[in-house]
């Protein structure tokens, strides 16, 4: 297979390029800044996870070169390059907003993308040293690139992955999270659902983006209390939150007008077209015309339909 070109000029990629990681949250539009900056949620951890395991497994680490320590945990580059060096990669997954890739020796690297990290595999001459944190070389000239413009994300290596994962909710993709257990697990539950549904602990991987789509796919308001949920609106719930996962995994994650994020090819995700609510504040509601409001909950930036979105008993 003939390496892929890409819109680096001059310069052609080895393997394949693989890119994961999240800059900026703009109207997909115009490019105004609406809520600060987004964080990759499930859809796109999930594409980079996909696109660095068909790169790196097998692929043995040679050598490491860490260029911000405090990108790596514990903040001590010799040791954080001792454990790594000599590991040869025995898989990547993904575990809430964590990429995780398993290694030989039983210890797993951790690396959370927070607000702008990327993950790059690519050879020497492309490398792209522009925020570059930790740099990864590996056995057949590859090398995997971890850049941060805002230095927030992090890289782990860790004998106990269950230690920093362990304390996150059930995936919303996985067959034990079911209609039932939704509903038992709103029980009681006396905060509002949008806050809640963006608990980690309490659903792994969700974000702002696709809980105000899977509200809007429900048509439960952000603001209702999670207790009041009846079982039918608690697997409607359920339903919308599969769906919109699914339905953005399948389109490469969610690419806006900055269009930073890209799939593990070098492509934009596609599902920024499909968004029903989330960005789209005074545009019409694709379900009934009524314009799309933005309102603040928990601190986040949240759209809704107030047709088709209300509160029993009370009117928006």
């Amino acid at each position: 297979m003939l390496p892929q070109k890409t819109h680096r000029r001059n310069c052609v990629l080895w393997p394949p390029h693989y890119v994961g990681g999240w800059q900026g949250g703009f109207d997909r539009r115009d490019g105004r800044a609406y809520n600060g900056r987004a964080m990759p949620e499930l859809p796109e951890v999930e594409t980079v996870a996909r696109g660095l395991r068909i790169a790196l497994t097998g692929r043995t680490i040679v050598d490491v070169k860490v260029t911000w320590e405090r990108s790596v945990i514990p903040p001590d580059p010799p040791a954080f390059a001792r454990g790594l060096v000599g590991q040869t990669i025995a898989g990547v997954g993904r575990r809430g907003k964590w990429v995780v890739i398993g290694l030989s020796g039983g210890a797993a690297l951790l690396v959370h993308l927070r607000m702008t990290g990327r993950l790059v595999v690519e050879s020497e001459a492309c490398l792209d040293n522009r925020h570059l944190r930790v740099l990864l070389l590996l056995d057949d000239g590859g090398r995997l690139q971890f850049s941060d413009a805002r230095k927030f994300g992090r890289m782990m290596l860790t004998t106990r992955p269950q230690e920093v994962l362990g304390d996150l909710g059930p995936e919303p993709l996985e067959e034990d999270f079911t209609p039932q257990r939704l509903t038992e697990m709103l029980a009681g539950r006396r905060g509002q659902i949008k806050p809640l549904l963006l608990d980690q602990r309490f659903l792994a991987g969700l974000g702002n983006i696709y809980a105000d789509e899977a509200l809007w796919r429900a048509g439960i308001h952000p603001l209702r209390q999670a207790h009041t949920l009846t079982p039918a609106e608690a697997q409607r719930l359920h339903q919308a939150i599969r769906a919109v996962l699914k339905a953005a995994i399948a389109d490469g994650g969610t690419t806006l007008s900055d269009a930073a994020y890209r799939q593990a090819d070098g492509r934009s995700g596609e599902f920024a077209s499909q968004l029903a609510a989330y960005g789209r504040a005074g545009e019409p509601c694709l379900r009934c015309g009524a314009a799309i409001e933005r309102i603040k909950v928990g601190q986040r930036g949240t759209h809704f339909c107030p047709r088709c979105q209300t509160v029993p008993g009370r009117e928006f």
